[in-house]
C-alpha cells in the first residue's frame, strides 16, 4: 500500500476507505491528468494543486468550483475563504482526499473533495469510474452522490459514518447486512452501469481480461534488479500463466449454479470499503446502514467471485504489525458463510421475485452458492497476487528496505493460496 494519512476506523468517515482501501489503488503511469467529465454532471474548468491545500488560494478556488457545480448553500452563501475548513484525510498517490466544512455557515453540508494524483493509473479508467459512481448513486442510490467534477478531481457526498473494522464484518448481523447490500449491487443493470464486455471472454467476466492485462506489467516489475532470484522463482509468472489458463478453463466448465451469474460486482468488498451510518438510518431498512464505497475495481464478474473475495478479506487485518499477511484460520466457518448466504439470497429473491422461497429451495441455493464461492476463490487469490507485484514497483525502484506495506510479501501469500486451491481442485 502506498503511504496514506487517514482517520482511525472509529472516527467519522464518508465515501472514503481506511488506509488499506484508499492505498490499494491501481499503479500509476506517467501520463498527465486528463479532463474528466460525465454526462449529467456539472463540470468546473478549474485545476487544484493538492500540495497547497492550506493556502488561501486553494480555498478560493474550491469555492469557485462549488459555485460552478451549484452545490446547495455552498454556491449561494457568502463564504469567505478563511472560513473554509479543509481537513486532509488521505494522501495516497492516486487520490488526495479532503473533508470540507464551514463552521460559520452550519447549513453548508460537509463535502468530500477528491483531487486526482498527477496521473490516473495504468490500470484505472477515471471516466469509467466516474460513470459507475454517477449511475449507481443517481439511479440505484448506492454509494456516494457525485456533485460534479473539475479538471483534476470531483466533489462527493459526505456520510457521517464509521468505517467497519476487521472484527465488525464478523458480526452476524453486520455480515447479513453486507450480504443484503451486495445482493442489491448485483441486481443493477450491467449495461446501464458498465457496457464494456471483455473481448476475450464470451462469458463477459472481467476477471479474465483483468489478469491478462496486468501480467505484462507484473513481468516488468520482476525484471527489476532489486528483485531477488528467489522471489522470481517463488512467484514464477511463466508457471502462473499456464496455471491460470488451466484453472479458468476448468472453472468455466463447472456446473453453472446461481453463483456463476454475471453481475455487476464490487470486487474489493474489504472492511475498509464498508461504512456504517451513525445517524439518519431510522425509518429505512436496517441493512441500508451499510454504505459501500470505492468502486475503482467494480466490473462484471460471477456473483460468487465477489462473495469469495469478501470472504478472503475476513482473513485480512490491515491495521496490525503484518498487514500484508492473511490469516487463513479467520476464514468464515460454514455457519458464518451460511448466515451471509441466507441474507444475500433472500434479498436477491426480493429484487428479482425469484420463486425459491421454500426451505428446501433455499438450502439447495445455499449449497450451490457455497460450491461456486469455493471455485471462484482461487481467482481472487490470482488477481490480487498480480496486483501486489505491480504495486511493488515504486518501492523496488527506490530500493526501499522497509516499505510501509510489503507488496511482494502480499503477492507471495496470495500466489501460494492460489496454487494451494488448484492443488485441492486437482488441476
Amino acid at each position: 500500500m502506498t503511504p496514506v494519512l487517514s482517520p482511525p476506523p472509529s472516527s467519522s468517515s464518508s465515501s472514503l476507505a481506511t488506509p488499506s482501501a484508499s492505498s490499494r489503488s491501481r499503479p500509476l503511469s506517467s501520463s498527465s491528468v486528463q479532463d474528466f467529465r460525465e454526462e449529467g454532471l456539472r463540470h468546473a474548468k478549474v485545476k487544484l494543486d493538492a500540495r497547497y491545500y492550506k493556502q488561501p488560494l486553494f480555498a478560493s478556488q474550491l469555492l469557485q468550483i462549488a459555485k460552478k457545480l451549484h452545490i446547495r448553500v455552498w454556491a449561494t452563501a457568502q463564504i469567505p475563504p478563511e472560513d473554509v475548513m479543509i481537513h486532509k484525510v488521505s494522501g495516497a498517490l492516486t487520490n488526495a482526499v479532503f473533508f470540507v466544512s464551514c463552521s460559520s455557515v452550519p447549513s453548508a453540508r460537509t463535502l468530500l473533495l477528491r483531487v486526482y494524483g498527477s496521473s490516473s493509473g495504468a490500470l484505472i479508467s477515471r471516466p469509467r469510474e466516474l460513470h459507475i459512481l454517477h449511475v449507481l448513486s443517481s439511479r440505484y442510490k448506492i454509494g456516494p452522490r457525485v456533485y460534479g467534477t473539475f479538471d483534476n478531481g470531483r466533489i462527493e457526498e459526505y456520510f457521517d459514518s464509521v468505517t467497519l473494522t476487521s472484527e465488525d464484518i464478523r458480526d452476524p448481523q453486520i455480515s447479513g447486512w453486507i450480504g443484503a447490500r451486495m445482493a442489491e449491487l448485483h441486481s443493477v443493470d450491467i449495461d446501464a452501469v458498465d457496457g464494456q464486455k471483455p473481448a476475450d471472454d464470451i462469458h463477459g467476466y472481467e476477471i479474465a481480461a483483468d489478469v491478462k492485462s496486468r501480467l505484462g506489467a507484473a513481468e516488468q516489475v520482476l525484471k527489476l534488479s532489486t528483485v531477488s532470484e528467489v522471489t522470481r522463482q517463488e512467484l514464477d509468472l511463466s508457471r502462473f500463466k499456464r496455471e491460470w489458463a488451466r484453472y479458468f478453463a476448468w472453472a468455466l466448465k463447472q456446473r453453472r449454479h446461481f453463483g456463476a451469474k454475471r453481475v455487476f460486482a464490487h470486487n474489493d468488498a474489504q472492511y475498509g470499503n464498508l461504512l456504517r451510518l451513525k445517524d439518519g438510518s431510522e425509518g429505512v431498512d436496517e441493512h441500508r446502514q451499510i454504505i459501500v464505497v470505492d468502486f475503482e475495481y467494480a466490473a462484471p464478474n460471477p456473483a460468487a467471485y465477489d462473495i469469495a473475495n469478501h470472504f478472503q478479506e475476513w482473513t485480512a487485518n490491515y491495521h496490525c504489525s503484518t498487514p500484508h499477511l492473511l490469516t487463513p484460520s479467520r476464514y468464515p466457518t460454514y455457519e458464518q458463510r451460511r448466515n451471509f448466504y441466507v441474507s444475500y439470497i433472500r434479498h436477491a429473491a426480493m429484487l428479482v421475485e425469484d420463486p425459491a422461497s421454500d426451505d428446501a429451495a433455499l438450502e439447495q441455493l445455499i449449497t450451490e452458492l457455497d460450491e461456486d464461492v469455493r471455485i471462484w476463490s482461487a481467482a481472487s487469490h490470482a488477481s490480487w497476487a498480480i496486483w501486489g507485484i505491480i504495486q511493488a514497483r515504486e518501492d523496488l525502484e527506490g530500493d526501499v528496505a522497509e516499505p510501509e506495506f510489503d507488496y511482494i510479501g502480499y503477492a507471495k501469500g496470495r500466489m501460494a493460496a492460489f496454487r494451494k486451491d488448484l492443488q485441492s481442485f486437482g488441476i
